[in-house]
């Protein structure tokens, strides 16, 4: 029985096509996320602020989604999933129209906040929905179609929105960004299913479903794991010129072979966590632990740097959909607040990991790197195996348990 939605009176599809338009949404939401680090230096020059200054547009938009995310959700959490939906695209829509003609720097903070607040939620609501369009045992694989809309941005959305800003100015990026954003709520308002959903929970209830140990454990998890990410992915660009040695117009194409691996391990990810759920997250943490380590040699090799890359790129986003799904499996009486507090921890450690890199930089060195972001992914290794290995001893029966403290 499906504890939280059904369709009305149809019968679940494989994969709808009302997926897509969800996926068209995070496209949207990944192109306004990352294209500003492509357009910094045309926003600085335009806007008469330092490159630090400019860079902060970046951090607030993080931070912004980490902490407005579950306080959108909160507000939001009586309205139908359909609707705020809808809602949030408008606003989306209209943070970006703000920041094509934001006459100065607080004004273009101002519009990045606005579109920060839709993000957590967006994906915490469409992870939701996208779950539950289809049959229990391919709701991760859902959630990693919904999931790749954010992906493809970074092989498709952000080299062409940099593109576009210097040849047309920085300010045509955000135009196109609202232009996706229209598409995408066209897209939802017409495919996007009606939901009958149950009472909703109280927020109390929320509450009490969000503070459950396992919980906040899987996302510390999720925190730890996106930490090692961008402490290493948020200086790959000096990383691959100034140790690999590629030109800076090679570093480009090599980002964009990363966005694909990111795309396929987001897919993959999504079907071994379909098969086994936490294996394939610990698993996957493993697996990345390896390949950082690997890195720290592969980096001064330019082919062993590309394949490292791109197999540290599927990774990455590899163990994404599984988390998402066992953190709402958790929270059944919150599903959507808890897979939007998902994306909250997720931001905090982008913020956290891109603070330590550049502190790891300045006290041992670009070529550091990759070791720590080994290191720190390790953790998150061990806290999933933790929650895997509680779950297991929570399953054997009690004289199973017995016998075994007896030995």
């Amino acid at each position: 029985m499906n504890s939280t939605k059904t369709i009305h009176g149809k019968k679940k599809e494989p994969f709808p096509v009302s997926i897509l338009s969800l996926t068209v949404g995070a496209f949207a939401i990944g192109m306004t996320e990352f294209v500003i680090m492509g357009i910094l230096p045309n926003v600085a020059e335009d806007l008469n602020v330092t490159i630090s200054t400019a860079g902060q547009l970046i951090t607030s938009y993080a931070l912004g989604v980490a902490v407005g995310a579950p306080i959108l959700a909160i507000l939001t959490h009586r309205l139908p999933q359909k609707l705020l939906l809808c809602l949030l695209m408008g606003i989306f829509i209209l943070g970006n129209a703000i920041a094509v003609i934001a006459p100065n720097y607080d004004v273009l903070m101002g519009a990045r906040m606005i579109t920060a607040l839709c993000h957590g939620t967006f994906f915490g609501v469409g992870a939701v929905i996208a779950a539950n369009l289809v049959q229990p045992h391919k709701r991760a694989g859902a959630v990693s179609i919904m999931m790749a809309g954010l992906t493809i941005a970074n092989i498709i959305g952000v080299p062409l929105g940099t593109f576009v800003g210097q040849h047309l100015g920085w300010r045509a990026s955000f135009a196109a960004i609202a232009v996706m954003g229209v598409i995408a709520l066209i897209g939802i308002i017409l495919f996007i299913p009606r939901i009958r959903q149950d009472q909703t929970s109280s927020l109390a209830k929320q509450f009490k479903a969000l503070a459950q140990p396992k919980l906040l454990v899987m996302l510390l998890a999720c925190a730890i794991g996106n930490s090692s990410l961008f402490a290493v992915f948020t200086y790959i660009a000096p990383l691959l010129e100034q140790v690999t040695g590629y030109h800076e117009r090679s570093v480009t194409w090599i980002l964009v072979l990363f966005g694909i691996g990111v795309t396929v391990g987001n897919i993959v990810g999504g079907k071994l966590a379909d098969w086994k759920l936490m294996p394939a997250v610990f698993g996957i943490f493993a697996g990345i632990c390896v390949l950082l380590t690997v890195f720290t040699f592969t980096v001064h090799s330019p082919t062993g740097a590309v394949i490292t890359i791109f197999l540290w790129g599927a990774g990455a986003f590899a163990v994404m959909p599984g988390i998402q799904v066992k953190i709402m499996n958790l929270a059944q009486e919150a599903p959507a607040l808890a897979s939007t507090s998902n994306h909250s921890a997720g931001n905090l450690g982008n913020a956290f990991g891109a603070f330590s890199g550049g502190w790891v930089i300045d006290q041992m060195g670009l070529t550091s790197l990759p070791w720590v972001g080994a290191v720190i992914v390790g953790f998150a290794f061990l806290v999933a195996l933790a929650v895997y290995i509680v779950e297991r001893r929570q399953q054997m029966p009690l004289s199973m348990r017995t016998s075994g403290k007896q030995m």
